[in-house]
């Protein structure tokens, strides 16, 4: 049986949610798809996450243009990073989530 796990919006310094700018702009269906994959991992359902480096992964929906969420685990909480972007933009997007990851540790040690 899976384990249920607690999702929460990585912020910025400035109180920003980069998932919910990301997040805000998707069309209606895009967005059921990221909130159907958003109550997948909270069910511990981790089978489309894939690591990419530097205590990252992403959670990948195929669906339009392969749309991307980026989490970091801190014990049993998933962070959301950047929310992501899709399949095209993927390395930029990698590497903006490990920024704010950087900083999310950085911010919450101990």
């Amino acid at each position: 049986m899976a384990s249920t796990r607690k999702v929460v919006e990585y912020l910025e310094p400035d109180g920003v949610s980069p998932f919910a700018k990301w997040f805000s702009r998707l069309d209606p269906m895009a967005a059921a798809k990221v909130t159907t994959a958003l109550y997948r991992m909270e069910q511990g359902n981790l089978s489309n996450v894939k690591p990419v480096g530097q205590g990252m992964s992403e959670y990948r929906i195929d669906y339009g243009p392969g749309y991307r969420l980026y989490i970091g685990q801190q014990a049993n909480v998933l962070i959301i990073l950047i929310g992501g972007g899709t399949k095209k933009g993927q390395s930029a997007d990698i590497r903006l989530a490990q920024q704010h990851w950087r900083d999310y540790k950085a911010r919450n040690k101990g």
